[in-house]
């Protein structure tokens, strides 16, 4: 930034850009590095989209009456959500943790916070892709989703804030190394086990844990709404709010930047 003097002379005046733009320089960033890379593609784009093609168009797991895919198209939009805020995010901060980037932005003239809202907005960018691909693909598939759209998006939203707590709190915590295998790890068990593909009701006494897990109450709610016509998963929401709150929180505490 430069400032004219009296005399026409242009002297520098050094300084940090304004916030905002500061903030949404960082999210492009993180957005175009979290695309590039392979294996977050693999787990936000191509896993979600086989599943749900494999599974609709296969009969191989018993999803109850009606078609598979309006059983399926809520779980996978759920696991989209998942793969993004809690496995992609935790392994991409993990390594950056460990190769000190975070200590370098950290002391940059963009605020922590303000970094960590950067990262939140490359999710929800993320995340929205994921969603409109879903969908069309889900669409073609025949899928006919009903419901009250304030009531999906209350439940990605607050699905999101729980995962990125999750994740964050895994990154700046453990190494990279164990974070990447935690991550992976759990992502395989909640896909399993969170109703994504197969019903809790499979699970017989285990249902009444499985049901307060994130990953279960975001599929369930989103089930409920988008394929029973439920106006408002209330149980679900308090669920997902539960988790935001704790696991924000305690990445807020814990979060290790070296």
């Amino acid at each position: 930034m430069t400032t004219a003097t009296g005399t026409g002379v242009h002297v520098p005046e050094p300084g940090a850009a304004p916030l905002p733009r500061m903030i949404a320089a960082q999210a492009a960033l993180e957005t175009r590095m979290l695309l590039r890379n392979g294996e977050q593609l693999l787990l936000t784009v191509v896993i979600p989209t086989l599943l749900l093609v494999l599974f609709s168009s296969v009969d191989i797991v018993d999803t109850g009456k009606g078609r598979s895919v309006d059983f399926l198209a809520p779980g996978i939009l759920a696991l989209a959500v998942m793969s993004t805020a809690f496995t992609g995010q935790a392994i991409a901060t993990g390594f950056e943790r460990r190769y000190g980037v975070l200590k370098r932005l950290a002391a940059s003239p963009l605020p922590r916070w303000a970094l960590m809202a950067a990262k939140t907005a490359s999710v929800l960018v993320t995340e929205i892709l994921q969603v409109i691909l879903l969908t069309v693909i889900a669409f073609a598939l025949g899928w006919s989703p009903h419901g009250n759209p304030l009531a999906v998006l209350l439940l990605l939203i607050l699905g999101t804030a729980a995962f990125s707590g999750l994740g964050l709190l895994m990154a700046g915590t453990l190494k990279a190394e164990a974070t990447l295998a935690g991550a992976n790890l759990v992502f395989l068990l909640l896909l399993v086990g969170g109703g994504v593909i197969v019903p809790l009701d499979k699970f017989g006494g285990a249902r009444h844990t499985l049901d307060l897990l994130p990953i279960s109450a975001l599929s369930g709610g989103l089930r409920d709404v988008l394929q029973h016509g439920a106006a408002m998963p209330w149980g679900d929401l308090g669920i997902l709010a539960v988790w935001a709150v704790v696991a924000l929180g305690a990445a807020g505490k814990f979060f290790r930047w070296d």
